[in-house]
């Protein structure tokens, strides 16, 4: 199978697509990415000389360039992990974040039916669901749950999930949708909250902690992430849309804690900052879809996925250090 990954080049696309070249060397993988300040040509350096894996620098929202793509490796399956991602940057850049996620996938689905791809998959987030209260443990996202974003990160994705079903109802396009939990662990870009306590507790910088550091996440270990997209693509019904949840929720101030304590690092590096403009409080979600139809449950527990993401900084100070100097992007 020729499998085209956009944002390949990043967090969770690199790894996907070592996972995948790993688990089915008999398939061809299209890498495609714009190579924006989070797309990083050394998180492939595993994988450039592999006969099975082709790069190809193109913008999603670029039309012509994906077609011409499109056309030369005319591709049997397409994910979709292009996006920009980070809530922060959304607030002071929603332009931006409109045109990559919403124009970005109109394109890819555009050009996806154009070659009658196989499948379509769109990799989305929990965000388009909201928050959760702190006060309610007893209520998690399922597939049902509406749609009622927060900031225009969110409010993008959920307009580019919205998209995704319209070309599966009004086209018949094999489209299925992946909303996940936050993920942690290698290649992540530093300006997430682990990676950014990580490398800052290696340097003794400060780690700033947003408010009282008391919204609590539901963090997914990026390979089991990996794991599920693999079935989903493979196994899924069109149509469909699956939660992949780690079942992992932990208070920001407690993971920070955590990182502290497994870097031996002193709590007075914490350093509380101003919380941000429309601060999501608690996301949780309830995977039970995915693990009933495709039988797939997360594996790693998150003090040994901590332990693990906290030793391949540790390993791989150079990748990180690059990204911080911006000596990656040349």
């Amino acid at each position: 199978m020729k499998v085209l990954i956009t944002g390949g080049a990043g967090f969770i696309g690199g790894n996907y697509i070592h996972e995948s070249l790993k688990a089915h060397p008999e398939d061809t993988v299209i890498c495609v990415d714009k190579l924006t300040y989070a797309g990083n040509m050394e998180t492939l350096a595993p994988v450039m000389k592999s006969e099975s894996f082709f790069f190809e620098k193109a913008d999603v929202a670029d039309a012509e360039a994906i077609e011409k793509i499109f056309d030369k490796h005319k591709p049997d399956c397409v994910i979709n992990f292009a996006a920009e991602s980070h809530v922060d940057r959304s607030i002071h850049q929603p332009g931006l974040f409109l045109t990559t996620n919403v124009i970005g996938t109109q394109v890819l689905l555009d050009a996806s039916r154009k070659y009658n791809v196989s499948r379509y998959h769109q990799v989305s987030t929990d965000e388009v669901y909201g928050d959760l209260p702190l006060d309610r443990t007893d209520l998690f996202f399922t597939e049902e749950t509406p749609l009622h974003t927060s900031s225009p990160y969110s409010a993008s994705k959920a307009g580019a999930d919205l998209l995704c079903r319209a070309y599966a109802r009004t086209y018949g396009l094999p489209v299925t949708i992946s909303r996940c939990s936050n993920n942690y662990g290698p290649y992540h870009f530093p300006e997430k909250l682990i990676p950014l306590m990580i490398t800052n507790a290696m340097q003794d910088k400060p780690l700033p902690v947003y408010s009282k550091g008391e919204n609590i996440r539901d963090w997914l270990f990026v390979l089991d992430h990996c794991r599920a997209i693999d079935l989903i693509v493979r196994r899924g019904t069109p149509g469909e849309i699956y939660n992949i949840g780690g079942h992992n929720e932990r208070r920001n101030i407690d993971v920070v804690k955590a990182i502290l304590e497994q870097l031996g690092k002193p709590e007075t590096l914490i350093q509380y900052v101003t919380d941000r403009p429309g601060h999501d409080l608690r996301y949780a979600i309830d995977p039970a879809k995915i693990s009933k139809q495709l039988g797939w449950l997360p594996e790693t527990k998150f003090e040994d996925g901590l332990r693990q993401t906290i030793r391949w900084y540790q390993e791989n100070r150079g990748w990180w250090e690059n990204v911080l100097s911006g000596k990656y992007r040349a």
